[in-house]
C-alpha cells in the first residue's frame, strides 16, 4: 500500500517489486516475496533535503566566468606581445613538453584539441615566422621534430613572466570558488530527486 495524499492506495501492478535476498533462510524468503511494497514506498523512507540545483551551478558559473577571464587575458596577452593566441599555446606545449619528449606534431595537434591538418597549419604559420623550427625525427622519418627558436624563447619567456603574474592574481579567487564547488557538488549529491 502506498500513503497519496494523506491516503492508502493500491499501487499499480507493475510498480511492486519484490525483495528475496539470495542467503536468508525460507521463512524470511516467504516473508518478503509475501510483501508489496513499491518503488515510491522505499524512496519515501528516505529523508531528503530540497534539491537546489542552484547551490552548485552559482559556483560553477563563477569559476567559468574566472576562467573565461583568465583566457581574455592571456589571449590579449598574446597579441600584444606579437603573437596569435594558437601560436603562443604551440609554443607553450612544445616548451612545457616532458623532458627528453621528442615534440611532434601529433603531440601539438592533441595537447591544444586541434585535428593534424590544421597542427600543420599552425606550424608552417609559427615556422615561417621564426618562432620554431621542424626537424625530420631520424628514429622515424615520418615524424617531424619540434623546436623552438630563440625568438619563440623570448616571446614566450616574456608572455610567462605576464601570465604568472596574472596567475598569482587569479589563484585566491579560484580556490576560493572550487572550494564551493566541492562544497556544493556535495550538497547536490545528497539532495538530488532519486
Amino acid at each position: 500500500m502506498c500513503r497519496s495524499a494523506g491516503r492508502f492506495s493500491t499501487p499499480a501492478r507493475h510498480d511492486w517489486i519484490v525483495s528475496v535476498p539470495v542467503d536468508c533462510v525460507e521463512s524470511e524468503r516467504i516473508r518478503f516475496a509475501s510483501l508489496d511494497i513499491s518503488c515510491h514506498d522505499i524512496c519515501m523512507g528516505i529523508p531528503t533535503a530540497p534539491y537546489e540545483p542552484d547551490l552548485l551551478l552559482r559556483p560553477l558559473a563563477e569559476f567559468r566566468f574566472e576562467l573565461r577571464c583568465f583566457l581574455h587575458f592571456s589571449e590579449t596577452a598574446a597579441l600584444e606581445g606579437g603573437l596569435q593566441p594558437q601560436q603562443h599555446q604551440l609554443l607553450l606545449q612544445v616548451a612545457g613538453a616532458p623532458e627528453g619528449m621528442a615534440v611532434t606534431i601529433a603531440y601539438a595537434a592533441e595537447r591544444l584539441g586541434l585535428k593534424h591538418n590544421s597542427a600543420v597549419e599552425l606550424v608552417n604559420r609559427s615556422e615561417r615566422e621564426g618562432l620554431l623550427t621542424r626537424t625530420v625525427d631520424a628514429a622515424d622519418k615520418r615524424r617531424a621534430i619540434l623546436k623552438l627558436t630563440r625568438k619563440g624563447k623570448l616571446l614566450l619567456g616574456r608572455l610567462a613572466g605576464d601570465h604568472a603574474r596574472e596567475l598569482n592574481e587569479l589563484a585566491p579567487r579560484l580556490a576560493r570558488t572550487l572550494k564551493n564547488i566541492s562544497r556544493h557538488s556535495h550538497k547536490s549529491a545528497q539532495s538530488e530527486p532519486q
